[in-house]
């Protein structure tokens, strides 16, 4: 597969289901509920663009929109971090970058580009976090750029 954009765009597709099942297996694990603040992240969204998440004010239809649009921000986040790792791997191919700081570089692109939104959009502050979320954050973001791009390496080129 020669493509970078399609290449990137699959290995996002590996790393954000990847990071979904260690997300997922946290969860199971600790006992822990899922995060409302994807779901808060749509809501502030929707207010600032002034567009109705329900025609009709149910309450429920509302959540479960915002609930869906939140995870389809996730998915964004992961299938377009993926497609400019790819671009930008493609255009530095000659340059050896471990795969553990690619990884870790990834991981943080990710990361950035979901809580710099959160924070500038004062949906989140990070002050409340402490080191375990900050950490937390960090892990599963650096699972997420190590399937990325591990994948992406590993994918053939056709």
């Amino acid at each position: 597969m020669r493509h970078p954009v399609l290449r990137g765009l699959l290995a996002g597709a590996v790393g954000t289901v990847v990071l979904d099942i260690a997300g997922y297996a946290d969860m199971a694990l600790r006992g822990r509920s899922s995060s409302n603040t994807p779901a808060k992240m749509v809501d502030v969204l929707a207010t600032m663009l002034h567009l109705p998440l329900s025609s009709q004010g149910n309450d429920s239809t509302v959540q479960n929109r915002e609930s869906g649009l939140g995870a389809l921000l996730g998915y964004t986040n992961g299938l377009g971090t993926g497609v400019i790792y790819g671009l930008i791997r493609s255009r530095r191919h000659h340059d050896e970058v471990s795969i553990p700081l690619a990884s870790t570089l990834v991981g943080l692109a990710s990361m950035a580009a979901s809580d710099i939104p959160l924070v500038k959009l004062k949906v989140s502050d990070p002050k409340t976090w402490g080191v375990s979320g900050w950490l937390s954050d960090f892990l599963f973001h650096f699972i997420y750029g190590f399937a990325t791009v591990t994948t992406y390496e590993t994918l053939p080129k056709l």
